[in-house]
């Protein structure tokens, strides 16, 4: 399978100003899955309909493989999309659905049936093939869609939000299936969600954008430890990262009543740029309690006060959503607790963050500092 590449790529919209996608560069080893990832509006299926030719392009290149593609009709690029709405003929089977692309091209039908059975037995599809779509449930027919991707035997799988439309449970469901067949189809895909989650636990690489630009790109677990800036901080992560303005100290940053270590060099930096507060992001399950007989406590430091207005039980743990005073401030905080040990609503907690697993950025331009 080949690569993709996405060289300066921009898209501007007629009688618009702005690009919807501003000069993105990306490239997409080949068979990687790599998921695009944002707010609306930030210009993901804008990409992928650049990619799929449904989208003129009107800055930069796009390559797939030695190809450069950027004008080529869509049925001159070898692609396959799976979209939104499943887009199924309700008055063909579902083998008539999966085969249709393959019969236009002219493919004899003996050809068409072994092609159409083998993507039945690979989606679990079997027993179904002589049904119409109206007889399917959801998920059953986006794997008809995905169904019809696969027999055209695609150099590149593009998807546009294909799991939107399922309930809750089923697209867990659905989304592992989909991650196994492409690691076992080894097909390059590039697949558009808003969904964080969703993104987190598919691609092999994520990619994030926001208005049109390309805020990072790095493996799921990687974009978790180090998010590039304050938005992939904030977007990425469920619940998301707590981010909190507070003043530089000797020796680190106040954090309510406590000094919090953080790196010299991002001081440095945040100094340099004529900053007198930095930015700390701590995930929920970074925050540690802070006990009347801890060390910390006993060292006069109780970290920052937060009062519970709600927590989410969820069993094994629980999610604490409460409001801190920061400065002259009041702040929204999350914090993970045991599922054992649950506060009740009105309780105040002390909260410090746990040592080497805070994020540091600048208050002014919201780019990490280094840590």
């Amino acid at each position: 399978m080949p690569t993709v590449t996405f060289d300066k790529a921009t898209r501007i919209y007629p009688g618009g100003t702005k690009p919807a996608v501003d000069a993105l560069d990306l490239d997409i080893a080949d068979g990687e899955f790599l998921v695009l990832v944002g707010p609306s509006g930030c210009g993901k299926s804008t990409s992928l309909r650049m990619l799929a030719g449904l989208e003129d392009v009107n800055g930069g290149a796009i390559r797939i493989g030695d190809r450069d593609v950027t004008h080529l009709p869509p049925k001159d690029r070898n692609i396959a999309m799976v979209f939104q709405n499943y887009a199924l003929y309700p008055h063909m089977t579902v083998a008539d659905n999966m085969g249709f692309a393959l019969k236009i091209a002219g493919v004899n039908k003996a050809e068409i049936r072994r092609k159409v059975e083998e993507a039945g037995k690979i989606l679990d599809l079997t027993e179904y093939l002589d049904r119409k779509p109206k007889a399917l449930s959801g998920g059953q027919r986006q794997r008809v869609a995905m169904g019809r991707a696969i027999v055209r035997e695609p150099q590149v799988f593009l998807m546009d939000e294909p799991l939107s439309n399922l309930d809750a449970k089923l697209r867990v469901q659905t989304r592992t299936q989909i991650a196994s067949l492409q690691r076992r189809l080894g097909i390059t895909t590039v697949y558009v969600t808003h969904d964080q989650v969703e993104a987190m636990t598919m691609g092999d690489r994520v990619a994030v954008l926001k208005d049109g630009l390309l805020q990072q790109v790095d493996t799921p677990r990687n974009m978790y430890d180090r998010p590039a800036n304050l938005f992939v901080a904030g977007f990425i992560g469920s619940p998301a990262m707590n981010l909190v303005e507070v003043p530089l100290a000797d020796g680190g940053v106040k954090f309510g009543e406590s000094v919090i270590p953080v790196s010299r060099t991002a001081v440095d930096e945040a100094a340099a740029a004529g900053d007198r507060t930095v930015t700390i992001g701590v995930r929920p399950e970074h925050l540690d309690l802070v006990g009347e007989g801890d060390a910390l406590a006993k060292d006069g430091g109780k970290g920052l006060a937060v009062t519970v207005n709600v927590v989410e039980e969820l069993g094994a743990d629980g999610y604490v959503y409460g409001t801190a005073k920061v400065g002259d401030e009041s702040k929204d905080l999350v914090v993970r607790v045991s599922g054992r040990a649950v506060p009740q609503k009105g309780e105040v907690l002390h909260v410090v963050p746990r040592s080497g697993e805070t994020h540091v950025f600048s208050t002014s331009s919201g780019a990490r500092l280094s840590d």
